[in-house]
């Protein structure tokens, strides 16, 4: 069951990025933050209240690392995600969050100081230069290694954040059910998102709105994120955690930019350079070193 959770979760992330891609171009990236887990609170409270009240004193308690977790994984992570994707390609996202296990592994090191043998450090080297090669490559065009673009700056920020709210989520209650965990998660993301909203409402100059053009198309995207990369894959990947535990359940990260990829160069047009076939080599390299014991 573990597994299928862990893949589904994995599975839903990464239609979220041809979905984001696609979205930004009509809504407000600060905007789509906060109407995705402004929603997802709305929908996730409703469905579960009983569970979430009888959670709340519990949750109250370790308020400070469940606030970590809100912002790691509700704001920092899809905040960067969205804003990165206008000006870099979903394929080039989804393949810099496929390098987390062995971002989690280095975590899991330096904070908790699990054993890291050589292989793993081989990985963890390998991974992070197919990362850093990538960026350079995107930025320089035709696979020149020239300048980072912006996009590809933000998008592994977003990777990073993951990575860290992976690793701490072993710090989780382990008496809160998995539901009022990401209903409060949520809950506290949608907090902390809206004075972020109004200062980038405020200051931008290019701000026009936080939807500029609603459609049925639109809708169908916000009512996924919602429902699919937020509710579901959340609850499911916490449960798939707790049953396995976090270094295993990481290499079902991979599916993300299987998926997203895919759907990307199917339904976006993304091009797929002899770049990413390298960064993915080494990337897929460092998993295995990173995975293995011998």
């Amino acid at each position: 069951m573990a597994y299928l959770l862990l893949a589904l979760a994995a599975l839903f992330w990464g239609g979220n990025y041809v979905i984001g891609h696609i979205l930004v171009q009509y809504i407000d990236p600060y905007g789509l933050s906060l109407i995705r887990w402004g929603g997802t609170t709305l929908l996730m409270v409703a469905l579960y209240w009983q569970a979430f009240c009888r959670d709340i004193p519990l949750l109250w308690h370790n308020l400070g690392i469940n606030l970590a977790f809100a912002f790691l994984g509700q704001v920092s992570f899809p905040l960067s995600l969205y804003i990165g994707l206008q000006y870099t390609s979903s394929l080039n996202a989804a393949i810099y969050i496929s390098s987390t296990p062995c971002l989690v592994l280095f975590i899991n090191y330096c904070i908790f100081h699990e054993r890291i043998s050589a292989r793993n450090i081989i990985g963890v080297i390998a991974s992070t230069a197919g990362v850093i090669y990538l960026a350079f490559s995107s930025a320089g065009g035709a696979g020149g290694m020239h300048a980072f673009g912006w996009g590809d700056v933000l998008t592994i920020i977003s990777a990073l954040s993951w990575a860290f709210y992976c690793a701490l989520l072993r710090l989780k209650n382990k008496q809160v059910s998995n539901t009022s965990f990401v209903a409060f998660s949520s809950l506290l993301g949608t907090i902390i998102l809206i004075p972020i909203f109004l200062f980038h409402a405020a200051l931008a100059t290019d701000f026009h709105g936080v939807i500029y053009r609603l459609s049925p198309l639109v809708i169908a995207g916000i009512l996924y994120l919602i429902i699919f990369p937020s509710w579901l894959s959340y609850v499911f990947w916490s449960k798939g955690v707790s049953l396995i535990g976090t270094t295993r359940s990481e290499i079902y990260t991979h599916l993300i930019p299987l998926s997203g990829g895919l759907m990307g160069i199917v339904f976006l047009g993304n091009s797929f350079e002899g770049y990413h076939i390298i960064t993915l080599l080494l990337i897929i390299f460092g998993i295995v070193c990173c995975s293995t014991k011998k």
